[in-house]
């Protein structure tokens, strides 16, 4: 089955959203030339629908990241009680504080990805805007029967409003983006002290 009749439904499904749609009684007749014309904006369709599901992913990902680093971070403070010398100590201590930072970064990350993830909605709601425009213009070219009664500018305007709200959300994932990367830094700097307190037997550059 093409990607022309699954996809408006999946991207429904995705978005939950009330779109303005071309009915699909006045695209029954399209010709196949017309749909080739089509392919373009449902291949648009079909990345945006790749980069929710990534999107989504990331998000779950750094959810197990958030839960493991808590558990470092307990870990650490263990470490602390049991130290036998006062250098194994300050090593714990130095453990602790790195595993806090960590904690405090990976949250700040999984905001990031939440905005991406908002970010990913609404790109796919507009890919599915913009869907309707080409569905539009394609059933109106092709001067099919009850295309003439769809204004244009309905259609384009709901695709305005769209990349609109999507530049106000990109905004914002800057906003956010700024924040975790100062937590980032932190992590860092904190990591760098236990790192060089072990002599890099400690502190791995990698986010668990």
């Amino acid at each position: 089955m093409r990607l022309t009749y699954l996809l408006p439904a999946l991207v429904l499904l995705a978005t939950g959203c009330g779109l303005r749609r071309v009915p699909l009684d006045v695209l029954e007749k399209l010709p196949y030339e017309a749909k080739i014309e089509l392919l373009e904006a449902e291949n648009d369709l079909a990345l945006a629908v790749d980069r929710l599901d990534e999107a989504r992913a990331e998000v779950a990902r750094a959810r197990d990241q958030i839960r493991r680093g808590k558990d470092r971070y307990s870990a650490a403070r263990d470490e602390v009680g049991a130290a036998a010398d006062q250098n194994s100590k300050e090593v714990a201590e130095l453990a602790v504080v790195e595993a806090d930072k960590r904690v405090e970064w990976l949250r700040a990350k999984q905001k990031v990805n939440v905005r991406e993830e908002e970010l990913a909605e609404q790109s796919l709601v507009c890919a599915q805007a913009r869907y309707e425009v080409s569905r539009l213009t394609a059933a109106r070219k092709a001067k099919l029967e009850g295309s003439e009664t769809l204004e244009p500018e309905k259609f384009e305007s709901q695709l305005k409003r769209c990349e609109e709200d999507y530049a106000a959300l990109k905004e914002k994932a800057k906003e956010t983006g700024a924040e975790a990367e100062t937590m980032r830094a932190d992590w860092d700097q904190a990591r760098s002290a236990l790192a060089k307190k072990t002599f890099d037997a400690r502190a791995s550059p990698f986010v668990e």
